[in-house]
């Protein structure tokens, strides 16, 4: 897989923990070593629907186009950009694009018909995962859903028996799981506040704390993808030509691997958690008008039905995301709905 050349390697050889009232440190911190440097690569609701999300994304994106992006400065530089940004009025992205494509600039109009800010994350081949840890702490955050984080407390421990049955050992992902379920903890204690905001920032950008969280997003999506084999091996074979265990061993467990339509539906699957992703590329419809297509990652219906009897939910309310992505090719960033 080609590397995009707007991405960038974090520095993680240091990654010292820095101490946050949002979140408890392990016993066992001390001892933690920082997570390996990995070598990125690149590529981004379920059952039919990801035939859709495969041929539309890659699609609508040419060599060009990435070439193209403003993204595309240099590494060095791209490492110094914070891990998650200061939210930031949508016009700030129309700004990058001034003296680029018409197409874009009238699509990032369109975008603001709809959504008020956007969220960068750090282009380091991690952004999808650390996009959605950010956007779905702060959801908690902001709604205090107690139904919601017992929910999800409920998924973690099936995903964990999950990898344990697949034959992984317990010292391979428990710090990640426990890091995970911490800022779960620290987000649901009490009210929203702007202090509340920026600690979840602050901890969202600390280097050890988010690539745990990482790692334990990426854990789940592996074991997700090998409890499916079956469902997730055509689209891989298509993708990598490799074997399922080897596309997880490879392009889902490491840090740096970026995220494609495979990895957005395991993740949504296996924590129930639907997700939006706008995408923003130079396509027109036949008719020459434009339109800023995006794509739905709902839960597949057995895992809906699932949540919806262990929570008492309305089975309606997984086709509403509250996550919400913007892609450009090889990146993804946090959109605000208006």
């Amino acid at each position: 897989m080609k590397r995009d050349a707007g991405e960038a390697d974090g520095d993680l050889s240091d990654a010292a923990p820095a101490s946050s009232p949002l979140r408890k440190k392990p016993a066992a911190e001390a001892e933690r070593q920082p997570l390996p440097e990995m070598v990125e690569t690149s590529n981004s609701s379920a059952n039919a629907n990801i035939v859709d999300a495969v041929d539309y994304e890659w699609s609508c994106f040419a060599d060009d186009d990435r070439m193209q992006q403003p993204s595309s400065i240099a590494e060095d530089e791209a490492a110094k950009k914070p891990l998650i940004g200061d939210k930031e009025p949508l016009s700030a992205l129309a700004e990058e694009y001034q003296s680029g494509s018409p197409i874009l600039l009238e699509k990032i109009k369109l975008l603001g018909e709809q959504y008020v800010a956007l969220r960068r994350a750090r282009g380091d081949g991690n952004c999808f995962f650390r996009c959605f840890m950010f956007s779905y702490l702060e959801h908690i955050l902001e709604t205090q859903d107690k139904v919601e984080v017992d929910r999800i407390t409920a998924k973690v421990e099936e995903c964990r028996a999950t990898l344990q049955n697949l034959g992984y050992t317990d010292f391979t992902f428990e710090d990640f799981f426990s890091v995970f379920l911490e800022q779960l903890e620290s987000v649901s204690r009490g009210a929203c506040t702007s202090a509340s905001h920026e600690l979840l920032l602050e901890t969202s950008r600390d280097q050890s704390t988010s690539d745990y969280v990482v790692m334990f997003f990426r854990f789940v999506t592996a074991g997700e993808i090998q409890r499916r084999t079956e469902f997730f091996e055509p689209f891989i074979v298509g993708l990598s030509n490799s074997t399922v265990n080897q596309f997880c061993k490879t392009s889902v467990e490491p840090m740096g691997e970026e995220s494609d339509h495979v990895h957005i539906i395991a993740l949504s699957d296996a924590l129930g958690v639907p997700i939006r992703v706008v995408y923003l590329d130079r396509s027109s419809c036949d008719t020459g008008s434009l339109s800023v297509n995006h794509h739905d990652f709902i839960p597949d219906l057995d895992t809906q039905k699932e949540i919806s009897q262990s929570s008492g939910s309305d089975i309606g309310n997984f086709s509403k995301p509250f996550i919400t992505l913007l892609y450009r090719p090889g990146h993804y960033d946090i959109l605000y709905s208006k």
